[in-house]
């Protein structure tokens, strides 16, 4: 574990804390900050599993041994965070919004095996039966679609049933992008109709041609393949993650540790950046 790590976080969600809770009425053992800082460490370094996270940070030290809550409490006590969790996330997308170029992508969020699907009681139907053209195997739940900058700090996402299209959120994920930015894509996202659409805001649609398209600018090519490298990175730092190893009994749970997976990203890009 990186020190610089969680005490970024943690001075991050503290200084929230105390600007959007106020002062707390009462002394709890574990603040909000310290609990929503057990969750993105979790998400960093023990693949959202929140048990062993809150065991080693209490055995280090970053947690008092007095102070440190049992794990069915500790998980009542972070759903109850769990908006507080969603607007840090939001609030630092916000300020990484200001760029000429974005990327967008979409990644698999299983919320079990393909083979158990018919027992899925978090999820139900074929509107979750997804397909990652990627990987070329099928999965049962959700799909993440994330737009972030070059350097990887995410901007906008969504989290969408995985048999819904890659073009499905794209408005949605753009609409507070700024005016002159370019979006880089891959193939699914080659559509006239909406590159159009999106050309009336002021943004341009740039995927990845298929071979019996008209092709690109040559620097529109250039910048595609130096781009397309940092989504893919992104990609694997989410599954290093275990975003598309999540448990979670419910869906309140399963969206909880995608947040805290896209935090632990963002705090992990920007340290490195500033590095």
């Amino acid at each position: 574990m990186d020190a610089t790590f969680i005490i970024t976080v943690y001075v991050v969600f503290d200084t929230v804390q105390h600007t959007v809770l106020g002062p707390l009425k009462y002394k709890p053992k574990l603040t909000p900050a310290e609990i929503m800082t057990v969750a993105v460490v979790a998400a960093r370094y023990f693949n959202n599993n929140l048990e062993r996270a809150l065991l080693i940070l209490r055995d280090t030290g970053y947690l008092p041994p007095q102070r440190c809550l049992s794990v069915s409490r500790f998980n009542r006590q972070l759903h109850r965070h769990l908006d507080v969790l969603t607007f840090c996330l939001e609030t630092l997308m916000t300020v990484a919004r200001d760029g000429e170029a974005f990327i967008i992508d979409s990644i698999p969020a299983p919320v079990c095996k393909r083979a158990r699907a018919r027992r899925c009681r978090k999820v139900r139907g074929a509107l979750y039966c997804g397909y990652c053209a990627a990987k070329k195997e099928k999965f049962f739940g959700w799909r993440v679609h994330l737009v972030c900058t070059p350097e990887g700090l995410p901007v906008a996402f969504t989290l969408l049933p995985g048999a819904l299209h890659d073009l499905t959120p794209l408005y949605e994920l753009t609409v507070e992008l700024p005016v002159g930015a370019c979006l880089y894509g891959d193939k699914a996202f080659n559509s006239g109709p909406d590159e159009a659409a999106l050309a009336l805001d002021g943004l341009r649609l740039i995927p990845i041609r298929k071979k019996n398209m008209q092709p690109h600018h040559w620097l529109d090519d250039l910048h595609l393949q130096e781009y397309r490298h940092g989504i893919e990175t992104v990609n694997s730092q989410l599954e290093s993650m275990g975003l598309q190893r999540l448990r979670a009994r419910t869906n309140a749970g399963f969206e909880l540790k995608v947040h805290s997976s896209l935090l632990a990203l963002y705090h992990t890009q920007l340290i490195a950046s500033t590095n």
